[in-house]
């Protein structure tokens, strides 16, 4: 009896589980219980997150691992400076969002910085039309790295809201480089048992069949099509 191509190159059922429990259970976490990240165990966290794909193979991460604690609380500054001005940018939100703590960056185990460097314009290959194709591959590699954390038991939350442009100074970062995620690493009382946001009312995931169209944009799958002069 021949094996199809995919059932002879598939996982075994366990492990097929296990990714997907992974990706299901993957938490923005916000609330961190400190303790410690072994070492070889940072390490194989970091790996999966480098073997991610990127455009070109141009592999645009690059992690700093933040341990000095006067350089987290410079940090938390900066997070909750624009923490207050995203508050305000939401208008009738505002109070809402103030109560969405951001404390991770000083009670996580582990804090990361990714960032792309600089001298990525010398790659063409697969961005001259897409050029944001870094930002992209960068963000693979966070996944990659939040995927494993899940699985090895460590809770990991994504902070975006900071400038930029005072955290690379802060950092000592090379002009033409570009710090995109605080990540907060580090085990957790419990995960959540549905995304923070979700409990807290302030959006909801969306039906997937809304998110995914067939031939044209807007169009259902499954839907006739529309109709052809050829």
């Amino acid at each position: 009896m021949n094996t199809p191509a995919d059932a002879s190159n598939a996982f075994s059922l366990p492990e097929r589980q296990a990714v997907y429990r992974a990706i299901h259970e993957r938490r923005d976490m916000r609330h961190f219980s400190g303790g410690t990240v072994a070492d070889d165990l940072l390490q194989r966290l970091l790996s999966a997150a480098h073997h991610a794909p990127s455009v070109g193979f141009m592999q645009p991460w690059r992690f700093i691992r933040i341990r000095s604690r006067p350089l987290r609380e410079g940090m938390h500054v900066l997070v909750e400076q624009e923490r207050v001005l995203t508050a305000q940018a939401l208008g009738e939100r505002e109070d809402e969002f103030m109560k969405l703590k951001v404390q991770g960056v000083l009670d996580a185990a582990e804090v990361l910085v990714v960032a792309l460097p600089p001298g990525r314009e010398a790659h063409v290959f697969g961005r001259r039309t897409l050029p944001e194709m870094d930002l992209a591959s960068a963000a693979c590699a966070i996944q990659n790295l939040w995927l494993a954390a899940r699985a090895e038991g460590l809770g990991m939350g994504w902070v975006s809201i900071f400038c930029p442009v005072q955290l690379a100074k802060l950092l000592n970062m090379p002009e033409g480089s570009k710090p995109i995620a605080i990540l907060c690493l580090g085990p957790v009382h419990a995960f959540y048992d549905q995304p923070m946001l979700q409990a807290e009312k302030w959006a909801r995931r969306a039906a997937l069949a809304d998110m995914v169209f067939e031939d044209h944009w807007g169009q259902p799958a499954g839907a006739p099509g529309p109709a052809s002069d050829f």
